[in-house]
């Protein structure tokens, strides 16, 4: 590990175009897992949850350290209206409204599929927030890109100043605030061995990666996107000089099952051991797949007993409760 951390030392990463805004609690806590460790067949002091969910806005999650990049750069350039998109459930919806409100403007969600019947877990929230939903229908990630657009366009149009943020929240200079999580980290556990974080749209892991080395990051993909490893990998080259090849990115995609709006079996599972061991709740779609994968991980040899290991827990528990499978966590 010594080698490891002298040669990432020298690479370079570029500082954000903005100062980003205070959103969240910083820095959120550091908790030790033991029961959850030896369960995982760990050593008691091997595992540590870095508490992501506990940020504070909205409900808290990752996306609040990109919101406070991009949030700034909207206030710099006047916007009125933050215009964004996501999944039906979206966390990151979710956490721009709850920051456009904080923050005093207007927000535009154009989230997948159709409205349903009875609004339930984020879709409440986002209402809560003052939010205005579009509903784009069943459509690709490309035909959501393009609606996402013509909103913005429309709300030109309308006399606003929309500030247009990609799905998931995920660009180059949101990427910057999971740089400042990995920086926290190494303050709070210095010489740990390991990361392990659910990937979505990419700028999560990108930041650890971009500040820690491809090396110590391994992402649990949750089938977010088509190739989320393109998605990092182009995320990484946008904020360090130091690139790592296809090969070295640790991204595992055993965990995707029958796709992104599933609940997994090996997701199920993971939910009931970190609330049976922990009291720790877990979303299906993300941090359920992320501990599964942490799991499959300790089975396969890749992590093992002696080695100190972070699992970020990125929020996202508003989700559950309108997933789709909810009923069938009662089994």
């Amino acid at each position: 590990m010594t080698a490891l951390r002298a040669q990432h030392s020298t690479v370079t990463i570029s500082a954000a175009a903005v100062e980003a805004i205070s959103l969240g609690t910083w820095p959120t806590p550091l908790e030790p897992a033991h029961r959850l460790a030896v369960s995982l067949g760990l050593d008691p002091d091997d595992l540590w949850i870095k508490r992501d969910d506990l940020s504070g806005l909205g409900g808290g999650g990752n996306k609040v350290r990109k919101l406070q990049y991009t949030c700034a750069d909207a206030l710099a350039k006047r916007a009125t209206t933050l215009v964004t998109s996501g999944a039906a459930q979206s966390n990151h919806a979710r956490l721009t409204a709850a920051a456009a409100a904080r923050l005093g403007l207007r927000c535009v969600l154009v989230l997948e599929g159709q409205a349903p019947p009875v609004a339930l877990g984020n879709l409440v929230l986002d209402h809560l927030a003052a939010a205005t939903v579009i509903w784009a229908g069943d459509v690709g990630p490309e035909q959501l890109a393009d609606r996402l657009q013509v909103v913005a366009r429309q709300s030109r149009q309308q006399g606003l100043v929309p500030y247009v943020i990609p799905f998931g929240g995920s660009s180059p200079l949101a990427a910057h605030g999971y740089v400042d999580a990995a920086v926290e980290l190494e303050a709070q556990l210095p010489g740990f061995d390991h990361v392990v974080v659910a990937v979505g749209s990419g700028a999560t892991m990108a930041g650890l990666v971009a500040h820690l080395g491809a090396p110590r990051v391994v992402g649990i993909d949750t089938g977010a996107v088509p190739d989320a490893a393109t998605m990092v990998r182009a995320l990484v080259a946008s904020i360090t000089a130091t690139v790592p090849e296809p090969n070295d990115l640790q991204i595992r995609r055993d965990q995707i099952g029958d796709g992104y709006a599933t609940l997994t079996p090996a997701a199920h599972q993971a939910m009931h051991l970190a609330a049976e061991t922990e009291g720790l709740f877990l979303d299906p779609t993300y941090t359920a797949r992320g501990l599964a994968g942490l799991r499959q991980l300790v089975a396969d040899g890749h992590i093992s007993a002696g080695q100190r290991t972070v699992f970020v827990h990125t929020g996202g528990l508003p989700g559950l409760f309108g997933h789709p499978q909810l009923p069938t966590l009662m089994a």
